[in-house]
């Protein structure tokens, strides 16, 4: 029991979580299986917590729910209590009216700030969902169901919003001009988002859309951002600029509540193309849902001009369902943990730069790719079938002088790349990761390039059957 209490302030961490899941006691009524797996599932508890008998519930940084029943009698009996209640229920209730009493000094991954977990779940989730969880907490460690899980039942297809973000939906290159402010406004929202045909997924997005906003400031401007978190959001959200020199890239300021807004100044001091992505615990979770995108920072002459710009990013989607599996799906941490992706897209959904948005270009012109990896595990090889890079900023270094004549660039987790070539011959080229496997997880774009034929440098028949 002594070495339990001494580590006993990282455990009642657990009743952070649940203040974020209810919004009252728990009831006499009974709740079914399929009613309380759902209610968790909706709370995304799983994704910071092990909750035994629930599925996908293996977080691992927050305490195991496990015991909370034992770990609230011993919070009463340690001596550092200082709250109300009596019993276990109670204890889960004043949880959710004053969270921040339960706050560790120490989480597993640092120092705990005041609303590190979500506070806004006890606003979204219905009583009985409050009911049925606290119900359940309340009766582990065997639980209403022990170690048992609910059966998986085939869902119906479903229709989300497009949050696909549209290649060419970036700012045009800065005019010459002075060091200036520039305010980049984010805003944190959650929405069911259509990830392929039949099939969506819980996003977790900057301005509703995969990736974010393409931000383009010139070296020696200073940014200001506002980051807003929306009032219909269940979790905390935060922005990391890898832009940024300060700590967190701007996450030690920008951890933000539902309805909430923070701010932070930074000057940019190095030119590159660099990512920014969600940095609230677990930070993997928030980048897997979708909350990554991309800052440029020309240098001071700007970059050299080129015909088009085009805005592409990667990365990799973990969901309870496999692949290609119709309904809602929800995040799978174990997946998560295992690098185990159910998909891999460009651009936020399967289909999103071919069916729905593909690149568009003519013969004759310059093209520019700005691409990043969102991940948040998978490192891409990206490579357009067809076409050989003219220039390669390798690592988005836009300081150093370019590669040149390269066929495939590697691109790791949280890191970038320009590209830039010519065309000279219409037709379809495909973007791809030639990790090719992965074209079966949902990943490829278009670039569509028109024009009149080129037969001194291309010619013959296409037969059937090539995908190209």
């Amino acid at each position: 029991m002594k070495k339990f209490v001494k580590f006993l302030p990282i455990a009642v961490l657990f009743a952070i979580f649940i203040a974020a899941c209810g919004a009252k006691a728990a009831s006499d009524k009974t709740y079914s299986e399929t009613e309380t797996l759902a209610a968790f599932e909706k709370g995304a508890c799983g994704s910071c917590h092990a909750i035994p008998g629930v599925p996908n519930a293996a977080g691992v940084i927050a305490p195991s729910l496990a015991d909370v029943s034992m770990m609230a009698k011993d919070h009463f009996n340690s001596g550092s209590y200082s709250g109300k209640a009596a019993t276990s229920e109670d204890y889960i209730r004043e949880s959710i009216l004053d969270p921040n009493l339960f706050v560790a000094p120490e989480c597993p991954t640092g120092a705990c700030a005041p609303n590190v977990m979500p506070a806004a779940l006890k606003d979204t989730l219905t009583t009985d969902e409050v009911n049925a969880m606290v119900n359940y907490l309340n009766g582990l460690p065997a639980g209403a169901y022990g170690e048992s899980s609910a059966a998986v039942v085939p869902q119906e297809p479903t229709t989300g919003v497009d949050v696909v973000r549209d290649p060419t939906d970036l700012p045009a290159p800065l005019a010459v001009r002075e060091p200036t402010t520039v305010v980049v406004n984010l805003e944190a929202i959650e929405v069911e988002g259509q990830l392929a045909d039949g099939t969506t997924f819980t996003y977790w997005t900057f301005n509703g859309a995969v990736p974010g906003p393409f931000v383009r400031v010139r070296i020696g401007d200073t940014i200001e951002v506002h980051m807003k978190n929306s009032t219909s959001s269940a979790m905390n959200h935060s922005v990391d600029f890898h832009a940024v020199t300060g700590p967190g890239g701007g996450a030690a300021m920008t951890q933000t509540e539902p309805g909430q807004e923070t701010m932070f100044t930074a000057k940019a001091i190095n030119v590159g193309l660099f990512v920014y992505h969600c940095a609230t615990p677990m930070v993997a979770n928030h980048i897997s849902n979708g909350m990554y995108g991309l800052i440029l920072v020309e240098p001071e002459g700007g970059l050299p001009p080129v015909d088009r710009e085009f805005y592409v990013m990667q990365g990799d989607i973990y969901t309870t369902g496999a692949f290609g599996d119709k309904g809602k799906q929800t995040t799978d941490v174990t997946k998560l943990l295992n690098e185990d992706p159910e998909y891999i897209v460009f651009n936020g959904a399967v289909g999103a730069l071919t069916d729905q948005k593909p690149l568009k270009a003519n013969v004759g012109e310059t093209v520019r790719i700005f691409f990043g990896v969102g991940g948040p595990n998978l490192t891409s090889s990206f490579h357009v079938i067809g076409e050989i890079f003219d220039r390669v900023y390798d690592q988005a270094s836009l300081t150093a002088p370019p590669l040149t004549d390269v066929q495939t660039t590697l691109v790791p987790p949280g890191g970038a790349t320009v590209v830039e070539f010519h065309l000279e011959v219409p037709g379809r080229y495909i973007l791809v990761d030639h990790a090719l496997s992965r074209l079966q997880r949902g990943l490829a774009g278009f670039m569509l390039v028109e024009g009149a034929e080129n037969l001194e440098i291309f010619s013959g028949t296409p037969g059937p059957g090539s995908g190209h």
